[in-house]
């Protein structure tokens, strides 16, 4: 499936790659809207794209319609807002959304999408900003199953695995499921490298055995040479893990789930933030483990 007209909404450190990936892979027509529009000039420079004003007439015309921005408040101003992109999507067309934000607001967007005759799927990533670039992110989807198969193979672009797992809002559910765990993962790792140097073992050489023991995870294959360098630049920033895991207490208070773990690493992320931590990734819990 090529050469659909496609508008991408957003782009940040994880819209702008797979944003690309649709045209250097998709081979579709991308019109693209950002709330920088140097940012936009510059993405249509390097692949060829248009650039809208605004939501709304990058989504005319267009099949698919992608979104990956900050939060509830900014992801309800790009669709239903007053240049929105819900006002002009053509009846049929599928809006995907890739935005981390609430169950609420998926469902909400979905219902108002079935109105005008087009479709709304909430779809949030997992892989960071090294999996946009290499197209290799984990799509979670919540929707209808006809608009899910259609928009699919377009997904595959930026997508190493692609899934439906319910209805409108289960794509936001299951993102959450993966912040929790990878909250209570990024602790754990960094209070077992602290353990490691402090009991005077080579932490580097641990891991290279552990690693192919049950100790084993993405976070300790991918981050655990930089948490020992005191290197934090990398991955997803503590303010936006933040932002993620109130939305999963949020949830957690409406279906009556206890997240003692994640509401234990979330107050570690704020002495993070309080060390000036806010833009470090999340590794950066081992931070305050040491002297």
């Amino acid at each position: 499936m090529t050469d659909l007209n496609v508008a991408f909404i957003g782009l940040g450190v994880m819209g702008y790659p797979m944003a690309g990936h649709l045209v250097a892979r998709g081979g579709h027509k991308v019109v693209v809207y950002n709330r920088t529009a140097e940012k936009a000039a510059r993405f249509a420079a390097q692949f060829g794209a248009k650039t809208a004003p605004t939501p709304r007439l990058a989504a005319e015309g267009a099949d698919f319609v992608f979104s990956c921005v900050g939060n509830d408040d900014d992801l309800r101003q790009v669709t239903i807002g007053e240049d929105g992109a819900f006002h002009s999507l053509k009846p049929g067309a599928v809006f995907v959304d890739h935005t981390t934000a609430s169950a609420e607001v998926a469902r909400d967007l979905h219902a108002r999408a079935k109105a005008g005759g087009f479709g709304f799927l909430d779809a949030p990533v997992s892989g960071g900003q090294s999996g946009a670039e290499n197209g290799a992110l984990t799509v979670m989807c919540g929707g209808d199953a006809a608009d899910f198969a259609r928009v699919e193979p377009v997904i595959a672009a930026y997508a190493r695995a692609c899934r439906l797992m319910g209805p409108s809002g289960a794509g936001q559910l299951t993102k959450m499921v993966n912040q929790i765990c990878i909250a209570g993962l990024v602790q754990g790792l960094a209070e077992a490298l602290d353990f490691a140097t402090r009991a005077g073992l080579d932490a580097a050489a641990v891991v290279d055995l552990i690693k192919n023991g049950a100790a084993q995870s993405w976070q300790m294959e991918n981050r655990h040479k930089t948490m020992l360098a005191g290197e934090f630049e990398f991955g997803f920033a503590v303010e936006w893990m933040r932002k993620d895991l109130g939305i999963c207490f949020a949830e957690a208070r409406r279906n009556g789930a206890s997240l003692p773990v994640a509401a234990l690493v979330d107050q570690f992320y704020a002495e993070v933030e309080g060390m000036g931590g806010r833009r470090w990734d999340t590794s950066s819990l081992i931070a305050r483990l040491r002297d």
